[in-house]
């Protein structure tokens, strides 16, 4: 099951205030951005962070999950709880780095 362009929609709404938030598609599930840093992953409706030790006592009760099979465990944030996912946003894009720029090969390299 993917995520629902609903669901998205939802967690963009629950996101308001934040500037600087968009989001991409990839494979059927999202990654949100804020300030061109990929801080949440969307995956099956559900709203997962990425387990810093930055995070850890913020997100101590958080359940974990797995996003996709073969990932690493992450957090599952309620995006509901906009009294933790304002800091847990704030915390996100302190430490998280802005991606680096993959190189078009040039015309005619393959």
């Amino acid at each position: 099951m993917s995520t629902s362009k609903e669901y998205i929609a939802f967690v963009c709404d629950q996101l308001a205030g934040i500037p600087d938030v968009t989001y991409k598609k990839m494979f059927g599930e999202y990654m949100v951005y804020v300030q061109e840093k990929p801080v949440l992953l969307v995956c099956d409706n559900c709203v997962m962070v990425k387990k810093l030790p930055q995070l850890a006592a913020l997100l101590a009760d958080a359940p974990e999950g797995y996003p996709y099979e073969g990932a690493k465990l992450h957090y599952i944030l309620d995006i509901e709880n906009r009294s933790l996912v304002r800091p847990v946003i704030d915390v996100l894009v302190q430490v998280t780095p802005l991606p680096k720029k993959r190189k078009r090969p040039a015309q005619g390299d393959k």
